[in-house]
């Protein structure tokens, strides 16, 4: 039997191996298209975080080119028992995707707004009386979660899934996109043309608390532009956000409007991102796989902020259905996987151009 030193050891050398396999997929994301894929299906998968995504997806493909699996694309994924409890068995033979487990740990304090005043439980140690006890997250361990492909068994309930023509928005979303751009202190309101806001499909002005959209479009391209100026929003005041390059806002807000749109079933394939490429390398003393990481789980905590107030059909978020998982849990299910194995006066535009100065002065979408 392994002791506590070798069981640490092994856990280490899997944790090294979990964030070379993320790094080496975060280094291959330096295209439009690609980052663009990533995101669509980050969005299939929103209950995961953004990382576990990306080894997730890697892990997926290393297995369906081997032809372990026939199934070029995950779609479900849970752990090993979770999936014995929906009627399901892991196939024999099929390896689970390491992904990266949050470690928690209880704390206790009687001034919880005091953050110095939180003290660490033990195992079985009770909080004295009148003290708040909370979870926090301490740590990373290696937990393994399958994909249904890689199950035999019981038939899973059928999603609900969005449907639309060509062109069209999904039922409701452009109202649940104004609601929350209102409810942050913008107005909404029609251009008539691009002409009118600087060349642009949509603009945000924080000067004047206003978000345009071109209303010579369809609705679609005019839903995926207000997600877009919603994301910058609710990621670019330059009131409280640190002044970034500008590049990088832009990518941000438009990543955002790609993850809600395919949260939606829309079709993002006609679109793309052609400085993605050259965003993150234009960022003077920045690594580029850092900011693609740290732009990653940006964007999709916005992402997620957005979508869990609408009011909207929206496709499954990666969880089985059925599965009896609180919301608490599906935002961070990788835990119950583990078994086995200056004020700115100037507005933001939607207008392409070349990435080069900071957010504050301008950023284009």
């Amino acid at each position: 039997m392994a002791t506590v030193e070798e069981r640490r050891e092994l856990r280490d050398a899997k944790l090294d191996e979990l964030h070379e396999k993320l790094t080496n997929a975060v280094e291959h994301l330096v295209t439009g298209e690609d980052w663009k894929q990533a995101l669509a299906f980050a969005a299939r998968f929103r209950s995961r975080s953004f990382n576990n995504t990306l080894l997730i997806w890697t892990q997926h493909q290393a297995a369906f080119g081997a032809g372990l699996i026939d199934a070029p694309m995950p779609t479900l994924v849970a752990g090993y028992k979770q999936w014995q409890d929906l009627g399901r068995q892991v196939q024999k033979g099929q390896a689970g995707y390491q992904i990266l487990a949050p470690v928690t740990g209880r704390f206790a304090s009687s001034q919880p707004s005091d953050p110095d005043s939180w003290r660490r439980l033990n195992k079985f140690e009770k909080p004295r009386p009148g003290e708040v006890v909370r979870s926090k997250m301490i740590g990373v361990r290696p937990a393994y979660v399958w994909d249904v492909s890689q199950t035999d068994g019981a038939p899973l309930p059928e999603l609900p899934s969005p449907t639309m023509l060509t062109g069209e928005a999904p039922a409701g979303l452009w109202s649940g996109l104004k609601a929350q751009v209102e409810a942050a202190g913008f107005t909404v309101a029609d251009a008539a043309s691009a002409a009118d806001i600087f060349g642009a499909n949509g603009v945000t002005d924080f000067a004047n608390h206003m978000v345009q959209v071109r209303a010579d479009m369809d609705d679609a391209a005019r839903v995926k532009t207000l997600a877009h100026e919603l994301g910058h929003v609710l990621m670019h005041d330059p009131e409280s956000a640190a002044v970034q390059h500008r590049g990088i806002g832009e990518v941000e807000a438009e990543s955002v409007a790609l993850m809600i749109g395919a949260a939606h079933g829309m079709d993002t394939s006609a679109y793309t991102i052609p400085y993605v490429s050259s965003w993150a390398a234009n960022v003077d003393g920045k690594d580029p796989v850092d900011i693609v990481k740290a732009t990653g789980e940006r964007v999709r905590a916005t992402a997620l902020k957005i979508l869990d107030k609408l009011d909207t059909t929206q496709v499954g978020n990666g969880v089985p259905p059925g599965l009896d998982r609180s919301l608490a849990e599906s935002r961070a299910p990788e835990a119950a996987g583990t078994s086995r194995g200056a004020k700115r006066l100037t507005p933001i535009t939607s207008n392409p151009g070349p990435v080069s100065e900071p957010v504050a002065a301008r950023s284009l979408a």
